[in-house]
């Protein structure tokens, strides 16, 4: 007790000295003539125990007479500043901080730091009380990452002017690169994308900075960085689940009205499982047509026509792989796996300078890279496909690969069509394999493989069967934290055959192939904010085998023929730099010189000057010799868009690009084909040009979570492919004979609106589009239309489509998809009359009447398992209805001369209400 009183009576005794001491505090007093601020705060710190911090460049220089008289330091620095802009602030350890404009907040708010072992909720987020430890671990854990300070470079080493930082961006609970990702600093406002590989780069000064990062479907990231000379900041971003009330204000949802390019449109994996599909199969190629200026030809058609191009000015690229044939079953699914890919970019203008060899669109669609943390997989199974995919790391930190399968067990589905059909057969698969390994932090190699095959029959008569199969190896190295590259190499190959073997004697099967060989080599050059240039060459070799009939069978009279292979060479030298003039204005700019060259073996016939090319009028024929070089064609390509944003949510874009093709798809069909076939130009078939004119106007509403954009473009097309009337394109050794080369032109508006967050998102787009035709050459030997222009068969002007999702709860939700178009243009037949003793039909001009205009509506429901974390197997159900009113909605209209009589019908591929459930494990 008597030790307890002391420390008590000690205590008091100090703490009165202490209060004395402080009421003894000797004020500031002196009296000063014409000094500057400089000078006087030095005066002033002499007689105080304050320290000052302040930038000497900021203080005004203007001298003053001022005095003080025992006055506290608070009334002294009031008035020394009484005629300037400068505050001041003072915090607990008597720091007095000296600013311009804006005091400096020297205490934090209340509740800001959690209670001692106490993790505080965000706003939106549950109670902290009803978090498990794990969960308060995780949040104290990533408060300690946000918080702590990252040191980069030596802050001994000597640095002047912009400091370039790099890094990955990557998920931290699977180890993928997060493409489109945000990185930015606030002050000065700077920042850069990630790009499909996770990296980015940009240039700092010298200094303290606190780095930003978001990602649409992340949660958003930040890390305080002390920069004092060139490094590379790597950062893990988390998955989030949104709190359904919740709305995110993004960084990445600019991205729309900053970017320079426009007419892109990018579509990740999660929004498109949420499109109700035929059969309730996720389908890719689906989802961009409900996009704006993207169309198709009918029904069960996966050829897309983009802007009023045919379906084979769409460079359809999977990991750099070319896919001529993208589509499985009757052309019902495209030939993608869902859970293999990570996302979709549609270029319908502003064609980076790096792609060319189509007119139209280039589709990009990117793979998984596959877990680096651990080994997951997932499985699917429906009413006619089942998958299977399975992830994880080979090495730990080094090497990943990602293998998925899918087939279909349809044959069922069979028996419920008309009796015709009964022996009908149908099937397909897909298969895909990704590895990549890391040889250390400056190289990386992937290698991808795809291979897929279809084979069908119709009422046991014709077997048609396709398949392609791609392989591709790929080298990322970062040569400096300014350089880049990318060296692809790979190989390509599409494959169809058709066979009969019903009748002995008529038992064939005829083979057609595309092989190609290809090597890139991009570049990546980061000069400093305002520049970055992107170049680069690649190479191709073409070899095609238009067509090989053979017997089958020793009773088979089908006498052998081919058509005389080709090949050719493509290659092409680029350069574009993006020159961000402020911050309002950016340009992007590029120029990619193509040359192309036809080579032998091959004969090449010569056809009479000014008359019809036809067989009778072939003059002479010359033969070249292997690999001898026998047509040029090339010249150079330019592409240039520009942005002008006058605030953080409305933007104006303009782009210019022109594009060559050399390689054609000869159909006599609408809709993409497994019969189609390809040819290369040549002396006879000159290669295709377009050039497009765009502008766009972008604006977000309600904090930029929904966005609208208005575009309008304008084509001119030269040596468009057209045919003949009863055009032979199979097997036809002089097909140039059959070909028109037509002009064209095409023009339209799109339209989007889009909402990505809250318990209702989707979007809503119409395009009113034409593409017109014009064949006025005097030597074509036919006359379309007395020379007008007239519609192709696909220029289908009004097309409106609508995706709304309502999420009930996190594991509950449902989707309705609906979509209208006019109907394309056919020829019918108007009357008949007798020619050389018989009765023929009269046709109407081509493509003056039009099919019936196409409406369907499609539901589905999304059914989740518990979202605990730790379970070995997570489940979702997907319930729906596609073609919701049962509308029989015309394919194509066909006429048939019967007794006399032309009778005409209507085909309809889906014509009924079509359920369909699917069971889907993620483990």
């Amino acid at each position: 007790m008597k030790r307890i009183i002391n420390t008590f009576l000690t205590g008091c005794i100090l703490l009165c000295c202490n209060l004395c001491g402080q009421g003894q505090t000797k004020g500031i007093s002196g009296d000063y003539k014409q000094i500057r601020l400089p000078q006087l705060l030095k005066e002033i710190q002499k007689q105080t125990d304050y320290r000052l911090f302040y930038d000497p460049q900021k203080l005004d220089t203007l001298a003053q007479n001022i005095s003080f008289d025992n006055q506290s330091i608070e009334k002294v620095l009031t008035k020394a500043f009484a005629e300037t802009e400068l505050v001041f602030s003072i915090d607990a350890n008597k720091n007095i901080f000296i600013t311009r404009g804006q005091a400096v907040k020297t205490t934090l708010p209340q509740g800001f730091l959690p209670a001692p072992g106490r993790v505080t909720a965000a706003a939106g987020q549950r109670p902290i009380d009803d978090l498990d430890a794990e969960e308060q671990d995780a949040n104290r854990a990533r408060a300690v990452v946000d918080n702590r300070l990252y040191i980069i470079g030596d802050k001994n080493q000597p640095a002047s002017g912009n400091i370039t930082v790099t890094g990955y961006v990557r998920d931290a609970k699977s180890g993928e690169p997060v493409i489109g990702a945000s990185v930015y600093i606030d002050k000065p406002r700077v920042g850069a994308s990630t790009d499909q590989y996770g990296y980015y780069s940009f240039q700092l000064p010298r200094g303290r900075y606190i780095l930003n990062v978001q990602s649409i479907g992340m949660r958003d990231a930040r890390r305080q960085i002390q920069l004092y000379s060139e490094g590379k900041m790597n950062i893990d971003m988390e998955g989030q689940v949104l709190s359904l009330k919740r709305v995110v204000i993004s960084a990445a949802k600019v991205n729309n009205i900053r970017s320079t390019q426009m007419g892109v449109a990018k579509l990740d994996i999660k929004a498109i499982k949420q499109i109700p599909a035929v059969l309730g199969e996720v389908d890719l190629l689906r989802a961009v047509l409900t996009l704006p200026g993207v169309k198709t030809t009918g029904e069960s058609s996966t050829g897309l026509n983009v802007r009023g191009g045919s379906v084979d000015q769409n460079l359809i690229l999977f990991n750099d792989a070319t896919i001529y044939n993208p589509s499985h079953f009757f052309g019902m699914f495209s030939a993608f796996n869902p859970e293999v890919v990570k996302d979709i970019e549609l270029y319908k203008s502003s064609m980076p300078a790096r792609y060319g060899g189509r007119l139209s669109s280039v589709l990009d669609i990117k793979s998984r890279e596959g877990n680096k943390k651990k080994f997951t997989g997932s499985a699917g199974l429906g009413l006619v496909t089942s998958r299977l995919n399975i992830e994880g790391p080979l090495i730990k930190d080094r090497t990943t690969f990602m293998a998925g399968v899918r087939a279909t067990y349809s044959n069922w589905m069979m028996k419920f069509l008309p009796d015709e059909y009964e022996n009908s057969r149908a099937g397909f698969y897909d298969a895909n394999l990704n590895v990549t390994h890391e040889f250390n932090k400056k190289n990386t190699l992937f290698i991808t493989g795809y291979m897929s095959g279809d084979k069908f029959n119709l009422n046991n008569d014709t077997t048609y069967g396709y398949s392609n199969r791609n392989l591709s190896l790929k080298l990322k190295s970062i040569y400096s934290n300014k350089l880049t590259g990318v060296i692809t190499t790979g190989y390509d190959e599409y494959n169809y055959d058709i066979s009969s073997d019903n009748n002995p004697y008529n038992a064939y099967k005829l083979n057609f192939s595309i092989q190609q060989y290809y090597f890139k080599a991009n570049f990546n050059y980061y000069i400093n904010n305002k520049h970055a240039l992107d170049f680069g060459f690649n190479t191709l070799y073409y070899k095609l085998k238009p067509g090989a009939l053979r017997a089958v069978g020793e009773q088979s009279i089908v006498i052998p023929e081919t058509v005389s292979q080709e090949q050719a060479l493509e290659s092409a030298l680029y350069l574009s730099d993006k020159f961000n003039v402020n911050d309002n204005l950016s340009i992007e700019g590029g120029i990619r010189y193509v040359l192309y060259n036809y080579l032998g073996p091959q004969d090449i016939r010569q056809y009479a000057p000014g008359v019809p090319r036809t067989v009778d009028n072939i003059t002479d024929t010359i033969s070249y010799g292997k690999n001898k070089n026998i047509q040029n064609y090339g010249g150079a390509e330019f592409r240039v868009s520009a942005r002008y944003s006058f605030s953080d949510a409305f933007s104006i874009k303009a782009g210019f690009n022109s594009q060559r093709q050399f390689i054609h798809m000869l159909s006599n069909t609408a809709a993409m084909a497994p019969t189609d076939i390809w040819k290369l130009s040549d002396p006879n078939i000159k290669p295709q040009y377009g050039e497009q004119y765009s502008l766009g106007l972008y604006k977000n509403f309600k904090s930029n979570t929904i966005e609208t954009s208005v575009e309008v473009y304008y084509k001119n097309i030269r040596n468009f492919m057209d045919y003949k009337s009863g055009a032979v394109l199979i097997m036809n050794p002089h097909v140039e004979t059959d070909v028109l080369n037509t002009k064209g032109k095409a023009y339209g508006v799109e339209l989007l609106v889009k909402k990505s967050t809250g318990k209702l998102n989707g979007w809503i787009s119409y395009t009113y589009s034409r593409i017109l035709l014009k064949l006025d050459d005097p030597i074509a030997g036919e006359n379309i239309n007395q020379g007008n222009w007239y519609p192709s068969s696909y220029d289908k002007p009004h097309d409106v489509t609508a995706i709304a999702n309502y999420r009930f709860s996190h594991r509950v939700s449902v989707s309705l998809n609906s979509t209208y178009s006019t109907g394309r243009p056919i020829t019918v037949p108007v009357g008949l009359f007798y020619y050389a003793g018989s009765l023929r039909t009269l046709y109407a001009d081509r493509n003056s009447y039009r099919i019936p205009d196409y409406f369907r509506m499609d539901f589905s429901m999304n059914v989740d398992g518990n979202h605990r974390v730790k379970q070995k197997v997570h489940l979702s159900w997907t319930f729906g209805v596609y073609n919701l009113t049962g509308r029989k909605n015309p394919y194509s209209v066909y006429y048939i001369s019967e007794n006399g009589v032309v009778t005409g019908y209507k085909l309809s591929i889906f014509g009924a209400v079509i359920p369909f459930i699917n069971l889907n494990l993620k483990f």
